[in-house]
This record gives C-alpha cells, structure tokens and sequence, in this order.
C-alpha cells in the first residue's frame, strides 16, 4: 500500500489522472445508494476471488466507509501482482467525501444529501 489520500487529493486525481480506478468496497446496495461518480464495486468479501478485475491498473484508491477496511483492502490490493501502480486508500472514507455522490439518477445527491 503506497498510502492514504484525502478527499481534495481524491478530487484533484480524478481531474488529472486518465486511468485512474477507484474502487468501493462496500456491499452493492451500499454502493447503489451512493457512490463516487466513475468509482466501481468491488465488495472486500469477494474481493480475493475477484481481484483480477483490477488487472493493468496504473492506480488504484479503495474507498470504504469510515476510511479504514479501505486500508485492508488496499493492502491486499498492492499485494497483488497485477497491478503496477500506486494502491492508495481515501483516509477520510464516504463519510468525509463532500463531492457529489452518483446513485444512477440524472442529478447525484452531494453527500449530505445522501444520508
């Protein structure tokens, strides 16, 4: 694991950096009623026997909800010989995320909002 970021580094790579992936581990339904816009799901339960999904990433940041199963899942992550890159967890979680949050409506929620 190469460290953790907070929610304006989160911001300021989502604007820079082209093949960047984030990847939320919460449940599904967790992740279905809010996520972060062009984030996917990877729940930590599966996340061993799926983990080949993140194949050739350059950088990956794991996104949980308080900021620290993120950490197990980022180490976990970096572990893993097919990623290349920087594994990097969000320190504050979707809890201290106040971007805009996509739940597959025209007009995400902000974080707020969501709760």
């Amino acid at each position: 694991m190469d460290g953790e970021l907070s929610a304006a580094e989160l911001r300021e790579l989502r604007e820079s950096e082209a093949d960047l992936r984030i990847v939320d581990i919460r449940p599904p339904r967790a992740f279905d009623r809010g996520h972060i816009p062009e984030s996917e799901n990877l729940p930590l339960s599966g996340l061993p026997e799926e983990i080949e999904r993140l194949d050739g990433a350059d950088r990956v940041v794991t996104v949980c909800p308080h900021g620290q199963a993120s950490v197990r899942a980022a180490r976990l992550i970096a572990a893993y010989e097919g990623c290349s890159g920087p594994v990097e967890s969000l320190a504050c979680g979707l809890e201290g995320w106040d971007g805009d949050l996509e739940t597959g409506s025209e007009d995400p929620p902000k974080q707020s909002d969501a709760n």
